[in-house]
Protein backbone atom coordinates (compact mmCIF):
# COMPACT_ATOMS: atom_id res chain seq x y z
CA UNK A 1 0.00 0.00 0.00
CA UNK A 2 1.30 3.44 -0.95
CA UNK A 3 1.98 5.89 1.91
CA UNK A 4 -0.70 8.57 2.23
CA UNK A 5 0.29 12.21 1.92
CA UNK A 6 -2.09 15.03 2.89
CA UNK A 7 -2.06 18.10 0.64
CA UNK A 8 -3.78 21.35 1.65
CA UNK A 9 -4.16 24.06 -0.99
CA UNK A 10 -6.07 27.29 -1.31
CA UNK A 11 -5.73 31.02 -1.97
CA UNK A 12 -3.66 33.39 0.13
CA UNK A 13 -5.15 34.23 3.56
CA UNK A 14 -7.66 31.34 3.41
CA UNK A 15 -6.43 29.67 6.61
CA UNK A 16 -4.08 26.96 5.31
CA UNK A 17 -1.47 27.52 8.04
CA UNK A 18 -3.82 27.19 11.00
CA UNK A 19 -5.63 24.17 9.55
CA UNK A 20 -2.39 22.35 8.71
CA UNK A 21 -0.83 22.92 12.14
CA UNK A 22 -3.94 21.73 14.00
CA UNK A 23 -4.14 18.69 11.71
CA UNK A 24 -0.44 17.91 12.24
CA UNK A 25 -1.00 17.86 15.99
CA UNK A 26 -3.79 15.30 15.55
CA UNK A 27 -2.08 12.91 13.13
CA UNK A 28 1.58 13.18 14.22
CA UNK A 29 2.41 15.15 11.11
CA UNK A 30 5.10 17.48 9.82
CA UNK A 31 4.60 20.16 7.20
CA UNK A 32 6.22 20.64 3.81
CA UNK A 33 5.70 24.17 2.48
CA UNK A 34 4.87 24.50 -1.21
CA UNK A 35 5.05 28.29 -1.31
CA UNK A 36 7.37 29.74 -3.95
CA UNK A 37 8.24 32.79 -1.81
CA UNK A 38 8.60 31.28 1.67
CA UNK A 39 11.67 29.38 0.46
CA UNK A 40 13.65 32.66 0.63
CA UNK A 41 15.66 33.65 3.68
CA UNK A 42 15.01 37.04 5.32
CA UNK A 43 11.67 37.42 3.54
CA UNK A 44 9.34 36.81 6.46
CA UNK A 45 6.71 39.53 6.76
CA UNK A 46 5.78 39.88 3.09
CA UNK A 47 5.44 36.13 2.62
CA UNK A 48 3.35 35.63 5.79
CA UNK A 49 5.88 33.03 6.90
CA UNK A 50 4.77 30.89 9.84
CA UNK A 51 6.20 32.15 13.13
CA UNK A 52 7.70 29.96 15.85
CA UNK A 53 4.65 30.66 18.03
CA UNK A 54 2.21 29.78 15.24
CA UNK A 55 4.08 26.55 14.43
CA UNK A 56 3.46 25.26 17.97
CA UNK A 57 6.41 22.90 17.73
CA UNK A 58 5.38 21.39 14.40
CA UNK A 59 8.40 21.10 12.12
CA UNK A 60 8.18 22.87 8.74
CA UNK A 61 10.31 22.01 5.70
CA UNK A 62 11.31 24.12 2.64
CA UNK A 63 11.12 27.43 4.48
CA UNK A 64 14.22 29.70 4.61
CA UNK A 65 16.28 27.40 2.41
CA UNK A 66 17.41 29.72 -0.41
CA UNK A 67 19.15 33.10 -0.60
CA UNK A 68 17.09 35.80 -2.38
CA UNK A 69 20.05 36.07 -4.75
CA UNK A 70 19.40 32.56 -6.06
CA UNK A 71 16.86 31.33 -8.55
CA UNK A 72 14.72 28.41 -7.36
CA UNK A 73 12.79 26.41 -9.94
CA UNK A 74 9.88 24.00 -9.86
CA UNK A 75 12.42 21.23 -10.52
CA UNK A 76 14.29 22.25 -7.37
CA UNK A 77 11.03 22.12 -5.42
CA UNK A 78 10.17 18.67 -6.77
CA UNK A 79 13.56 17.35 -5.69
CA UNK A 80 13.54 19.00 -2.27
CA UNK A 81 9.93 18.10 -1.46
CA UNK A 82 10.61 14.44 -2.31
CA UNK A 83 13.56 14.48 0.11
CA UNK A 84 11.48 16.12 2.85
CA UNK A 85 8.59 13.67 2.43
CA UNK A 86 10.92 10.68 2.71
CA UNK A 87 12.51 12.15 5.84
CA UNK A 88 9.11 12.61 7.48
CA UNK A 89 7.96 9.10 6.54
CA UNK A 90 11.19 7.63 7.88
CA UNK A 91 10.32 9.19 11.24
CA UNK A 92 7.00 7.36 11.18
CA UNK A 93 5.12 10.63 10.75
CA UNK A 94 2.55 11.91 8.25
CA UNK A 95 3.71 14.47 5.64
CA UNK A 96 1.33 17.40 5.13
CA UNK A 97 2.09 19.46 2.03
CA UNK A 98 0.72 23.00 2.35
CA UNK A 99 0.72 25.95 -0.02
CA UNK A 100 -0.78 28.01 -2.77
CA UNK A 101 1.75 27.67 -5.59
CA UNK A 102 -0.17 25.58 -8.11
CA UNK A 103 2.77 24.62 -10.29
CA UNK A 104 4.70 23.34 -7.29
CA UNK A 105 1.71 21.32 -6.12
CA UNK A 106 1.09 19.79 -9.53
CA UNK A 107 4.75 18.83 -9.97
CA UNK A 108 4.54 16.86 -6.74
CA UNK A 109 1.10 15.23 -6.79
CA UNK A 110 1.33 14.20 -10.45
CA UNK A 111 5.06 13.39 -10.47
CA UNK A 112 5.80 15.97 -13.14
CA UNK A 113 9.48 16.21 -14.07
CA UNK A 114 10.75 19.15 -16.11
CA UNK A 115 13.86 17.47 -17.43
CA UNK A 116 16.98 19.22 -18.72
CA UNK A 117 15.57 22.60 -17.84
CA UNK A 118 18.34 25.18 -17.94
CA UNK A 119 16.68 28.56 -17.89
CA UNK A 120 18.02 31.36 -20.06
CA UNK A 121 18.13 34.40 -17.79
CA UNK A 122 18.39 36.78 -20.76
CA UNK A 123 15.30 35.26 -22.36
CA UNK A 124 13.39 35.60 -19.10
CA UNK A 125 14.42 39.24 -18.68
CA UNK A 126 13.36 39.90 -22.27
CA UNK A 127 9.91 38.44 -21.55
CA UNK A 128 9.61 40.39 -18.29
CA UNK A 129 10.45 43.63 -20.06
CA UNK A 130 8.00 42.85 -22.85
CA UNK A 131 5.24 42.09 -20.32
CA UNK A 132 5.63 45.55 -18.77
CA UNK A 133 5.19 47.35 -22.10
CA UNK A 134 1.78 48.49 -23.42
CA UNK A 135 -0.09 45.44 -24.76
CA UNK A 136 3.05 43.39 -24.11
CA UNK A 137 1.44 40.98 -21.65
CA UNK A 138 -1.35 40.28 -24.12
CA UNK A 139 1.22 39.62 -26.85
CA UNK A 140 3.21 37.10 -24.81
CA UNK A 141 -0.05 35.42 -23.71
CA UNK A 142 -0.98 34.97 -27.38
CA UNK A 143 2.48 33.56 -28.09
CA UNK A 144 2.20 31.11 -25.19
CA UNK A 145 -1.31 30.15 -26.29
CA UNK A 146 -0.09 29.41 -29.81
CA UNK A 147 2.63 27.13 -28.39
CA UNK A 148 0.65 25.38 -25.64
CA UNK A 149 -3.12 26.09 -25.75
CA UNK A 150 -3.91 23.28 -23.29
CA UNK A 151 -1.69 24.78 -20.59
CA UNK A 152 -3.09 28.26 -21.18
CA UNK A 153 -6.65 27.10 -20.41
CA UNK A 154 -5.62 27.12 -16.73
CA UNK A 155 -3.76 30.44 -16.84
CA UNK A 156 -5.29 33.91 -16.61
CA UNK A 157 -4.34 36.49 -19.24
CA UNK A 158 -3.09 38.65 -16.35
CA UNK A 159 -0.91 35.96 -14.77
CA UNK A 160 2.46 37.22 -15.95
CA UNK A 161 4.53 34.75 -13.94
CA UNK A 162 2.79 31.61 -15.23
CA UNK A 163 2.57 32.89 -18.83
CA UNK A 164 6.31 33.47 -18.83
CA UNK A 165 6.89 30.04 -17.27
CA UNK A 166 5.08 28.33 -20.19
CA UNK A 167 7.36 30.12 -22.66
CA UNK A 168 10.47 29.42 -20.56
CA UNK A 169 9.72 25.69 -20.41
CA UNK A 170 9.35 25.51 -24.19
CA UNK A 171 12.48 27.60 -24.74
CA UNK A 172 14.52 25.49 -22.32
CA UNK A 173 13.38 21.99 -23.35
CA UNK A 174 11.89 22.14 -26.84
CA UNK A 175 8.76 20.55 -25.35
CA UNK A 176 5.61 22.28 -24.17
CA UNK A 177 4.58 22.29 -20.53
CA UNK A 178 1.69 19.99 -21.46
CA UNK A 179 4.00 17.53 -23.24
CA UNK A 180 6.31 17.48 -20.22
CA UNK A 181 3.38 16.72 -17.94
CA UNK A 182 1.99 13.93 -20.15
CA UNK A 183 5.40 12.21 -20.21
CA UNK A 184 5.72 12.53 -16.44
CA UNK A 185 2.24 11.22 -15.66
CA UNK A 186 2.97 7.96 -17.47
CA UNK A 187 5.10 7.01 -14.46
CA UNK A 188 3.56 5.30 -11.45
CA UNK A 189 3.24 7.60 -8.45
CA UNK A 190 5.03 6.67 -5.26
CA UNK A 191 2.40 8.09 -2.88
CA UNK A 192 -1.34 8.27 -2.39
CA UNK A 193 -2.03 12.01 -2.28
CA UNK A 194 -5.20 13.17 -0.53
CA UNK A 195 -5.78 16.74 -1.70
CA UNK A 196 -7.94 19.23 0.17
CA UNK A 197 -8.71 22.76 -0.94
CA UNK A 198 -10.01 25.69 1.13
CA UNK A 199 -12.62 27.93 -0.37
CA UNK A 200 -14.74 30.75 1.04
CA UNK A 201 -16.99 33.62 0.08
CA UNK A 202 -14.96 35.99 -2.08
CA UNK A 203 -15.93 39.15 -0.17
CA UNK A 204 -14.88 37.55 3.12
CA UNK A 205 -11.61 36.34 1.62
CA UNK A 206 -10.85 39.79 0.21
CA UNK A 207 -11.52 41.33 3.62
CA UNK A 208 -9.05 38.89 5.19
CA UNK A 209 -6.48 39.73 2.52
CA UNK A 210 -6.86 43.47 3.12
CA UNK A 211 -6.45 43.01 6.86
CA UNK A 212 -3.40 40.80 6.35
CA UNK A 213 -1.72 43.52 4.27
CA UNK A 214 -2.43 46.11 6.96
CA UNK A 215 -0.80 43.81 9.53
CA UNK A 216 2.24 43.31 7.26
CA UNK A 217 2.71 47.07 7.06
CA UNK A 218 2.31 47.42 10.83
CA UNK A 219 4.83 44.62 11.39
CA UNK A 220 7.50 46.40 9.36
CA UNK A 221 7.33 45.27 5.72
CA UNK A 222 9.06 48.45 4.55
CA UNK A 223 11.98 47.91 6.92
CA UNK A 224 12.23 44.29 5.79
CA UNK A 225 12.59 45.39 2.17
CA UNK A 226 15.22 48.00 3.11
CA UNK A 227 17.28 45.32 4.87
CA UNK A 228 16.98 42.98 1.89
CA UNK A 229 18.18 45.65 -0.54
CA UNK A 230 21.12 46.46 1.75
CA UNK A 231 22.10 42.83 2.36
CA UNK A 232 21.72 41.33 -1.10
CA UNK A 233 23.05 42.59 -4.43
CA UNK A 234 20.70 40.94 -6.87
CA UNK A 235 17.19 39.49 -6.88
CA UNK A 236 16.57 37.30 -9.95
CA UNK A 237 13.11 36.31 -8.72
CA UNK A 238 12.63 37.15 -5.04
CA UNK A 239 12.01 40.90 -5.28
CA UNK A 240 9.36 40.31 -7.95
CA UNK A 241 7.28 38.72 -5.20
CA UNK A 242 3.92 40.17 -4.30
CA UNK A 243 4.30 42.90 -1.68
CA UNK A 244 8.01 43.36 -2.30
CA UNK A 245 7.94 44.86 -5.76
CA UNK A 246 5.28 47.37 -4.69
CA UNK A 247 7.41 48.56 -1.77
CA UNK A 248 10.36 48.96 -4.17
CA UNK A 249 8.12 51.03 -6.46
CA UNK A 250 7.31 53.23 -3.44
CA UNK A 251 11.00 53.60 -2.57
CA UNK A 252 11.72 54.56 -6.20
CA UNK A 253 9.11 57.32 -6.03
CA UNK A 254 6.69 55.68 -8.45
CA UNK A 255 3.95 55.29 -5.82
CA UNK A 256 2.89 57.17 -2.73
CA UNK A 257 2.80 55.16 0.48
CA UNK A 258 -1.02 54.95 0.40
CA UNK A 259 -0.91 53.90 -3.26
CA UNK A 260 1.69 51.24 -2.41
CA UNK A 261 -0.51 49.76 0.33
CA UNK A 262 -3.60 49.78 -1.87
CA UNK A 263 -1.69 48.20 -4.76
CA UNK A 264 -0.46 45.34 -2.54
CA UNK A 265 -4.06 44.71 -1.49
CA UNK A 266 -5.32 44.84 -5.06
CA UNK A 267 -2.59 42.56 -6.42
CA UNK A 268 -3.09 40.12 -3.52
CA UNK A 269 -6.80 39.91 -4.31
CA UNK A 270 -6.02 39.31 -7.97
CA UNK A 271 -3.49 36.66 -7.03
CA UNK A 272 -6.06 34.83 -4.88
CA UNK A 273 -8.42 34.78 -7.86
CA UNK A 274 -5.71 33.28 -10.09
CA UNK A 275 -4.96 30.67 -7.44
CA UNK A 276 -8.61 29.60 -7.33
CA UNK A 277 -8.79 29.49 -11.13
CA UNK A 278 -5.86 27.06 -11.07
CA UNK A 279 -7.12 24.85 -8.25
CA UNK A 280 -10.74 24.65 -9.42
CA UNK A 281 -9.60 22.84 -12.55
CA UNK A 282 -8.20 20.04 -10.38
CA UNK A 283 -10.87 17.34 -10.14
CA UNK A 284 -8.97 15.48 -7.41
CA UNK A 285 -9.44 18.20 -4.78
CA UNK A 286 -11.86 17.64 -1.88
CA UNK A 287 -13.17 21.11 -1.04
CA UNK A 288 -13.47 22.50 2.49
CA UNK A 289 -15.44 25.58 3.46
CA UNK A 290 -13.02 28.02 5.06
CA UNK A 291 -15.90 29.56 7.00
CA UNK A 292 -16.60 26.28 8.80
CA UNK A 293 -15.37 25.63 12.32
CA UNK A 294 -11.79 24.38 12.24
CA UNK A 295 -12.89 21.18 13.98
CA UNK A 296 -15.41 20.42 11.23
CA UNK A 297 -12.78 20.68 8.49
CA UNK A 298 -10.30 18.56 10.43
CA UNK A 299 -12.97 15.88 10.85
CA UNK A 300 -13.64 15.92 7.10
CA UNK A 301 -9.93 15.37 6.42
CA UNK A 302 -9.67 12.61 9.04
CA UNK A 303 -12.65 10.88 7.48
CA UNK A 304 -10.86 10.71 4.13
CA UNK A 305 -7.61 9.26 5.49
Amino acid sequence: MKPKIVVIVGPTASGKTLLSIELAKRINGEIVSSDSMQIYKDMDIGTAKVTKEEAQGIKHYLIDIVSPEERYTVSDFKRDSDIAIKEILNKGKMPIVVGGTGLYIDSLIYGIEYQNMKFDENYRNELMKKAESPDGLDEIWKKANSIDPDAMKKISKNDKKRIIRVLEIYNATGKTKTEQEILSRQKSLEYDFKIFGITMDRAKLYDKINRRVDIMIQNGLEDEVKKLIYKYKKFPTAMQGLGYKEVVEYFNGNLTRDEMIEKIKQESRRYSKRQMTWFRKNKDIIWLNGENDLEDNINIILGEL
